[in-house]
């Protein structure tokens, strides 16, 4: 993104990230066991892994992210909080999926990821410095802060000007920001994407078995509407 103010547009966030988000995430499994992803919304949804101060956090800064307008709905309408906090359960939040190894060095950026935190442990610690910092910063949690204020916070994450350790701003805010653009675009069976919301949005089928007669009728809108991988009962 960038180096200028945080300044939230679903068409550009939209340009930047559809051709890249597989419409099913490939953070591990499906679903924790025993869990209730299919929410009627975030209001009957009890988080798993996030404190309750941890979810008022993580709801208002996706909020900023995506906001609700009057191109499509928002990251709140869409679940997408509930499907990073079932992502925290599955191999993918415990850092299954990555090398988890060591050893830990700084390095440069080019060489990938190399803090020892699995996503959960990026969310726990991340959480916690960022909301000692803006503390430290405006003398307000950041769920107190108005609109404007949240994005000028974002705005400083997102460019390493927030000072938190020992997760790095910019390094968390990239946490999020990921885990949000696969909660919105994902398949509505891992909890995100509720209603297929995303998807109507940019008329992509979803899960149909075939649908390559329409992929080079540029500029024609696909008619069926689409399908999630839980109506394909699979």
């Amino acid at each position: 993104m960038p180096d200028t103010k945080w300044t939230p547009s679903r068409r550009a966030f939209l340009l930047a990230t559809v051709a890249t988000i597989p419409a099913v995430t490939l953070s591990g499994s499906l679903l924790p066991s025993g869990s209730k992803a299919f929410a009627a919304d975030q209001a009957g949804y009890t988080p798993v892994f996030f404190t309750q101060s941890e979810w008022a956090f993580v709801n208002a800064f996706v909020d900023r992210l995506i906001p609700a307008d009057a191109e499509g709905p928002g990251a709140l309408e869409l679940n997408v909080p509930v499907f990073i906090d079932l992502q925290m359960g599955l191999p993918y939040g415990y850092g299954k999926l990555w090398y988890m190894g060591g050893p830990f060095r700084t390095a440069a950026p080019s060489l990938g990821y190399q803090l020892p935190y699995a996503p959960r442990d990026i969310y726990r610690n991340g959480i916690a410095a960022a909301e000692q910092a803006i503390q430290q910063a405006y003398g307000k949690s950041f769920t107190d802060l108005d609109a404007t204020t949240r994005d000028e916070v974002i705005a400083h994450m997102q460019k390493g000007k927030l000072a938190m350790a020992p997760v790095p701003s910019d390094m968390f805010f990239g946490q999020i920001l990921q885990n949000t653009h696969e909660g919105y675009f994902s398949d509505p069976v891992h909890g995100g994407n509720l209603g297929m919301g995303a998807w109507k949005m940019i008329g992509f089928p979803g899960a149909r078995a075939d649908y390559t007669d329409w992929i080079n009728q540029n500029g024609a809108q696909y008619p069926y509407g689409p399908v999630s991988i839980k109506d394909q009962g699979i």
